[in-house]
């Protein structure tokens, strides 16, 4: 009678460890998260550990570059607006190439991701902007931004006043965009991080402090709307 397989004799047989790994179970979730905490802590050593520890064992690439990815806009956004790029070229230079060497793009995207620049005013941002959606329902938008593509959208007021910012040569016209109820409103507050520094240079340049002030028809925005908060 056959004797059980035993774990020491299989690992020497293969010349290798058997790595403790399951998909579906504890193993795999607690290697998914010391991945992605590593790359947000920029510790590239652990994130590279960590990503060929699931490898290893068998875990399907796509789903590391899926967390890539995610990772790219979540925990690093405007800070480096090129990890995002190399986190989906790697998905595409798998795709082309497959095992083994497939491995060497998702690499280099993790080591990109990790020492990358950190910023989460992308979620952030989408956070502060669906708590007002679901809150304020469905606004009426500015006619001044509504296209006038018949006479009847003329007649009705769409397009009326709205300026055309290539014409005036700055892109800050002193103009509303939002609804007139959350007039003001802020949802995007950046961080000084990486290129996400330069975007938020250029919001608070000179020509853009007209669209902090009262717009020129007398629409006024309420002091409470200021922070995203209402």
């Amino acid at each position: 009678m056959d004797s059980p397989l035993d774990g020491e004799l299989v690992e020497r047989s293969l010349g290798k460890k058997i790595l403790d790994y399951d998909r579906d179970g504890e193993a795999h979730y607690g290697l998914a998260s010391a991945f992605i905490k590593s790359m947000r802590g920029s510790d590239p050593d652990a994130a590279v550990y960590y990503m060929t520890r699931m490898l290893e064992a068998g875990e399907d690439p796509r789903f590391v570059l899926r967390r890539l990815i995610i990772f790219a806009s979540e925990d690093i956004g405007l800070a480096d607006p090129s990890a995002l790029q190399t986190a989906t070229a790697a998905l595409r230079a798998y795709e082309v190439v497959g095992l083994p060497e497939g491995v060497l793009p998702i690499t280099q995207a993790t080591l990109h991701l990790a020492l990358a620049p950190k910023s989460n005013s992308v979620l952030t941002t989408y956070g502060r902007a669906r708590k007002e959606v679901l809150a304020s329902g469905s606004l009426p938008v500015p006619k001044n931004l509504l296209n006038a593509s018949t006479s009847f959208d003329e007649r009705r007021g769409h397009g009326a006043g709205y300026r055309y910012p290539h014409d005036l040569g700055v892109f800050a016209a002193n103009e509303t965009y939002l609804p007139e109820q959350i007039a003001g409103t802020t949802f995007y507050v950046g961080i000084e991080a990486g290129e996400e520094k330069e975007l938020l240079a250029r919001r608070r340049a000179p020509d853009r402090a007209s669209t902090r002030a009262a717009i020129d028809d007398g629409v006024t925005r309420s002091p409470s709307a200021e922070g995203g908060e209402r």
